[in-house]
């Protein structure tokens, strides 16, 4: 009888002793979740365990228990050994010294003489005899780990767990399931076989919250399309384990720092559209992280706020200027009919279908780059609804979003006498528009409309006082005369 993958998983589990757990670069909630959870599961098997990552953890996950056990400065190369046979003579001195590129190991005798036949070389033995892929479509997602340890990967066996549809199926055991809405959701029925063979319960509080983690924010609380009945089920599980989903929920998309919510204002107030086409899109480059001052994992989630910004687009894509000289591209499709991955795989990317993402060096301007990837865009986009040739140069409008600041006690004074309003009691008011700037400007996506608001003007309340206190002055001098 055939044992399937997960059996296999745990099997090798069991008889390995030196595991090393890796996940994708740009960690993310579902990386850093099933890595973490599944590093302290085999920790408590008695298992030598290592969980690695090419960059580090992002500070909005600190909430997260024993979230400094992911290391990022790997080095997973094997000894070299260098052997010296002391039988004919006994070592008295040892030191080393670099010259020119080279390393010089001398050797200084307490008596006789040493000589080259006395010398042996070897490599050492693995550090790990087995290797746990988590949550990365192919090897190269794994960054500098994979970069700087090739050989490691041929070493020892590797177990690939993964849930994208690009997946490249480079393990020597592979469990991808595509319709799961998240690693972390694949790895709750791992964990409980290895309760089953070991006799004991892993899955306690702290675990439940960490695959927890991965759940949620793979599926941006269960509000994308990749959300299936399973993964409500398997988040009821955890929550009866003790998942702390309330945490989550506040430290993920209830607390924002200052520079983050710099940062999607200035992104969101670059939207741009391209109704012919059906694309939106908007970027993020070095100068807005330098003027908001925010980091570049504060970026997580704006896709999700330009698709909320969008109605009637079919494909919404955010650019981001990397540091390390690279485009990134996250791609998120309205429809179950436009393959999101599709579209990644142009830049040589991939995900699922409606969410995906790319990296392509960026070997130029940011801009022109930028350019020549939504040019191919529109290409596809103009192949798939039989688009005329020219439709590439369709006019792209810039959809400007304003924040309009309101208090409560504006609201309330707007219905009482204006020599009610004080500076303490509001910071801006709205002036009335023209019923001209009230007509809404109508945006074509095909055959759907959607409407866009022109913005309010707004004046400080300072400046409304001080004319409402000077024509105060003038009535009451008027009334004295």
């Amino acid at each position: 009888m055939k044992t399937t993958p997960q059996q296999q998983i745990v099997n090798l589990i069991k008889n390995k002793e030196k595991i090393l757990i890796i996940t994708h670069r740009k960690i993310d909630g579902d990386a850093l979740g099933s890595a973490l959870s599944l590093y302290k599961v085999l920790s408590e098997m008695g298992k030598e365990v290592t969980a690695v990552s090419s960059d580090p953890v992002p500070e909005m996950f600190n909430f997260i228990p024993d979230v400094e056990s992911i290391e990022t400065n790997f080095h997973g190369s094997q000894d070299f050994i260098i052997s010296l046979d002391c039988k004919d003579a006994e070592v008295d001195k040892l030191k080393y010294n670099l010259e020119d590129g080279k390393v010089n190991i001398i050797v200084s005798p307490l008596y006789g003489s040493f000589a080259e036949k006395d010398v042996s070389f070897a490599k050492g033995s693995n550090q790990f005899d087995l290797i746990i892929v988590l949550d990365s479509a192919d090897l190269e997602q794994l960054g500098t780990v994979y970069e700087k340890n090739t050989d490691l990967f041929f070493s020892a066996p590797v177990i690939n767990i993964d849930h994208h549809a690009s997946n490249t199926f480079f393990g020597n055991i592979n469990l991808v399931e595509i319709t799961a809405a998240s690693t972390s959701e694949i790895l709750v029925e791992i964990i409980q076989k290895l309760e089953k063979t070991e006799n004991k319960s892993f899955i306690d509080d702290d675990i439940a919250t960490m695959l927890l983690l991965g759940i949620i924010t793979d599926t941006n609380s269960f509000q994308n399309p990749n959300t299936t009945p399973k993964s409500f089920d398997v988040a009821a599980d955890l929550i009866d384990l003790g998942a702390r989903q309330q945490e989550i929920i506040r430290q993920i998309y209830k607390t924002k720092k200052l520079s983050t919510l710099k940062l999607w204002g200035q992104t969101l107030s670059k939207i741009q559209i391209d109704p012919v086409h059906r694309l939106v899109w908007s970027s993020i480059n070095k100068n807005d992280l330098s003027e908001t001052g925010a980091k570049p994992d504060e970026s997580e989630g704006i896709i999700d706020e330009l698709m909320s910004n969008a109605p009637g687009a079919e494909v919404i894509l955010l650019f981001k200027d990397n540091q390390n000289g690279m485009l990134g591209g996250s791609i998120r499709t309205t429809s179950a009919s436009i393959d999101a991955s599709q579209i990644a795989q142009i830049f040589g990317g991939g995900g699922h279908l409606q969410a995906a993402g790319f990296k392509i060096k960026n070997g130029q301007d940011f801009e022109e780059q930028l350019a020549d990837v939504l040019k191919k865009v529109k290409k596809f986009q103009a192949k798939r609804l039989n688009l005329p040739e020219n439709s590439s140069k369709s006019k792209v409008t810039k959809i400007t979003h304003e924040v309009e600041l309101t208090d409560e006690k504006i609201q309330k004074s707007s219905k009482q006498e204006d020599k009610n309003l004080t500076k303490k009691d509001a910071v801006l008011e709205v002036d009335k528009t023209s019923k001209k700037e009230k007509k809404s400007q109508t945006l074509n996506f095909g055959n759907k409309k959607t409407s866009t608001k022109p913005a309010k003007k707004v004046m400080h309340v300072s400046e409304k006082l001080t004319e409402k206190v000077s024509n105060s002055e003038e009535k009451n001098k008027s009334k004295e005369n």
